[in-house]
């Protein structure tokens, strides 16, 4: 069955970088799969920049075209709609990581509601808004409130890059939990990046570990990778 996805979280929480990682996952068991870019909140950790790398992938990335494509201004691809529409292929909205971000949502919500969705919320318990549980709950709140949609799910990306470690992790997993608890919200896994993942167990409190690899780098990133 062709799902559709949306994406959602604060500010940092590497929902962008999950979004990436569920589209290849997606991909690699046989779906057709389509990302869309809904970002108009994060300059640096946007979808649309790996278009070309996915394109070679057989995943579509659907963003803003022609000279609007590196734009750091409020642009939804006006193909979304139909992406949303279209039952023959997978479909995953990377949703902008705040409120603000995620009323762009709102013009669509009659035809997720129509197509059925499911709703990630990715929380990194080291960043502003989501490092207790009541503010885990009063963000899920409002992102569905500017959303008019319904999280179903909480995922754990709680990391702080290189000095992550499972001790970091297992703290960040009891936050949610206890969140997820008090909501009744499904909460089966945790996110860890390649690079650390030797710092950190695969049998954490019965969840599912999922290991991606790092790949929307800052543009300072890239410009070290470029030798410049």
């Amino acid at each position: 069955m062709n799902k559709l996805y949306i994406v959602i979280g604060a500010y940092g929480s590497g929902k962008s970088e999950y979004s990436v990682h569920l589209s290849r996952q997606l991909k690699a068991q046989g779906f057709n799969v389509s990302l869309a870019d809904l970002d108009v909140v994060n300059p640096y950790f946007r979808t649309r920049d790996v278009q070309e790398q996915f394109a070679r992938e057989g995943i579509e990335v659907i963003a803003p075209e022609g000279e609007f494509k590196h734009a750091d201004l409020p642009m939804i691809s006006p193909r979304i709609r139909g992406a949303i529409e279209d039952l023959n292929r997978t479909v995953i909205l990377d949703v902008g990581g705040d409120p603000a971000g995620c009323r762009a949502l709102g013009r669509f919500t009659e035809q997720i509601i129509k197509r059925g969705y499911e709703m990630l919320f990715v929380v990194n318990t080291n960043r502003p808004f989501t490092s207790t549980p009541d503010e885990i709950i009063k963000m899920k709140e409002m992102l569905e409130f500017s959303s008019k949609l319904l999280i179903t799910e909480l995922i754990c990306n709680t990391n702080l890059m290189e000095f992550t470690d499972e001790e970091l992790v297992r703290a960040g997993i009891s936050i949610i939990k206890a969140a997820a608890d008090k909501m009744n919200l499904k909460f089966e896994k945790y996110l860890v990046l390649d690079k650390y993942k030797e710092k950190v167990s695969d049998q954490i409190e019965g969840l599912v570990r999922e290991v991606m690899t790092y790949t929307l780098m800052k543009p300072w990133e890239n410009l070290s990778k470029a030798g410049i």
